[in-house]
């Protein structure tokens, strides 16, 4: 819905307002909404999904007082962020190139739409695995947001060209004034020998953000396998990728989002699945492919 841009800006905001007040348990309008929205869908699955919202929504109605509670929260903040984008940035093309004010309204936006995230496992959980019964889930949500934060900084360093292509610039104007740069310079690949220092305070900031991560998924026990691997697995990709952005000669001028090969995916697989026991040997492995980095 968000990202249809052949449905009027206006009109998107106006479903995701829907949307927001049917996931709440209040409000109609999804039918219309349906409506309007799946003949724009030229995924399948996506078209499928917009219309089964009344299973979806029905089938939340039926979740657990408490677990209800966690996913409406956590489905409303999504929502607003992605309210929040369509209204930073209301070009659709390189003619309205728009950038975020400051380095808080990056911040505020990888809270919205992955930060929460990393708030919402963590309650949901502390709640139903008894192994984490003395997770102090307050501390706990702190780390896990900014693990939700590190892999959407990740997306935003390697999505500058596309997102640029399509009138958004997540990288602050108040720190591309501080390096002589606008947002429409960075539609320049030339203009990477400039940028690469501020690419590297935003690498900085995601790295920060990584060690928080390793350090939740590290307070995961042994014993829950499972979850410490669907940790482990994106924070390592993620490594793995900021390694290839900062490797590459000019990510401005990449025709294609920066991508790690899906050999390297499957070696990070393989490794980590054995390393999974011991949190010196992941660490070791996200040693290794930071070393990888210029």
């Amino acid at each position: 819905m968000a990202d249809t841009r052949v449905i009027a800006r206006e009109a998107r905001l106006d479903h995701l307002e829907t949307l927001r007040r049917a996931f709440s348990g209040g409000g109609g309008g999804v039918s219309a909404l349906i409506a309007s929205c799946r003949a724009h869908q030229a995924d399948r699955s996506e078209a499928e999904l917009i219309e089964r919202l009344p299973e979806i929504i029905a089938a939340l109605d039926t979740l657990p007082r408490t677990d209800r509670a966690a996913v409406r929260e956590v489905l409303a903040t999504l929502t607003s962020g992605m309210t929040f984008d369509l209204a930073a940035f209301p070009g659709e093309d390189e003619r309205g190139l728009t950038a975020l004010a400051t380095p808080a309204e990056l911040d505020r936006y990888v809270y919205l739409v992955a930060g929460c995230v990393g708030e919402f496992w963590t309650k949901l959980h502390a709640a139903h695995r008894r192994r984490l019964a003395r997770w102090d889930v307050a501390h706990m949500s702190v780390d896990g947001v900014r693990f939700g934060k590190a892999l959407q900084m990740t997306n935003v360093l390697r999505d500058i060209p596309r997102d640029l292509r399509h009138g958004r610039c997540y990288v602050p104007a108040s720190e591309l004034a501080a390096h002589g740069l606008t947002p429409a310079d960075l539609l320049d690949a030339a203009a990477m020998e400039k940028f690469r220092p501020l690419q590297t305070s935003l690498l900085a900031v995601a790295d920060a953000h990584y060690a928080a991560g390793w350090r939740y998924t590290f307070a995961i026990p042994r014993a829950e396998w499972r979850m410490r691997l669907a940790c482990a697995w994106p924070l390592l990709i993620g490594e793995a990728t900021l390694a290839a952005l900062e490797s590459h000669p000019n990510p401005l001028g990449a025709g294609a989002p920066v991508k790690i090969t899906r050999a390297t995916v499957r070696g990070i697989l393989a490794r980590s699945t054995v390393a999974m026991w011991s949190n010196r040997a992941l660490a070791a492995e996200a040693a290794r492919l930071r070393a990888a980095r210029v």
